[in-house]
């Protein structure tokens, strides 16, 4: 029996969409080792400058040598973290190539039928919106976690700061610890934007559902309309809802440049 190509080329798009949303989440995780990279490696750069020079006044100086440790420690494994990762990261852009080439091809097999090319391209919304709110959940999740890490450790720093009079070695290393792990995740929280990212993603898919179920009940633009009008109607509002959502995208982008170069 001759598979569907319809049916086909849906399942091929389902596949590219998982792709590609694996290769963001990816990319965006290499992003954040880095970020959290430079500043293990710039907060080394000043312990050791603090060692050398004597500008902490302690007694013994242990804090000041278990601190360095402890930051050379973290650069070291988020260095051998990027490293393993780059082959996981090469894997998922060749993954995303390959399954892009599948689609394209089971897209050249569709017939030249516009009425039924335009039933698939509706029901291949269901995909994108399914890709669009997962994404919007994996970023309010790093943004919740983020925040999580910011709000405790901001709380336990104070605490620890008004119970340790300097005496404490211990207390101090976990104090200087924790306020290098919240400078860290703000900066994080800052630069990348997971809470807005994750509006504009909800939102957007959001806004297909909207238009989906709208079409398929005939309701609001799409009342009194036959089949092949109501479907090509939809199909130009799910193209501008999509190109408004990669201008929101280029949008944040482009304020985390504007951001990096003020901060300069």
């Amino acid at each position: 029996m001759t598979p569907d190509p319809h049916e086909e080329y849906r399942k091929k798009f389902a596949a590219f969409s998982m792709k590609e949303a694996d290769l963001r989440a990816a990319k965006a995780l290499q992003r954040i080792g880095w970020l959290i990279l430079l500043g293990a490696l710039t907060l080394t750069g000043i312990l050791g400058y603090t060692v050398i020079v004597g500008l902490w006044k302690a007694n013994d100086g242990v804090t000041r040598w278990l601190s360095l440790i402890i930051v050379n420690i973290l650069w070291i494994a988020c260095a051998c973290w990027l490293y393993s990762n780059q082959k996981n990261l090469a894997q998922k852009t060749n993954d995303f190539r390959e399954a892009l080439q599948e689609r394209q091809t089971a897209a050249a097999q569709l017939p030249l039928d516009t009425t039924s090319g335009l039933r698939v391209y509706r029901e291949a919304s269901l995909d994108v919106i399914a890709s669009y709110r997962a994404q919007a959940s994996r970023n309010r999740r790093v943004h919740n976690s983020f925040q999580l890490v910011i709000i405790t450790g901001s709380i336990v720093v104070s605490t620890l700061t008004a119970m340790n009079e300097g005496s404490n070695a211990a207390l101090s290393i976990v104090t200087s610890s924790l306020s290098a792990l919240v400078g860290i995740s703000a900066g994080v929280t800052g630069y990348f934007k997971f809470r807005e990212r994750g509006t504009t993603s909800q939102s957007t898919a959001d806004d297909i559902e909207k238009n989906y179920n709208a079409s398929g009940f005939q309701l609001g633009d799409y009342e009194g309309l036959e089949e092949p009008s109501r479907l090509i109607l939809y199909a130009g509002t799910i193209e501008r809802i999509k190109e408004e959502q990669r201008k929101r995208e280029i949008q944040l982008e482009q304020s985390t440049s504007r951001d990096e170069r003020s901060a300069q």
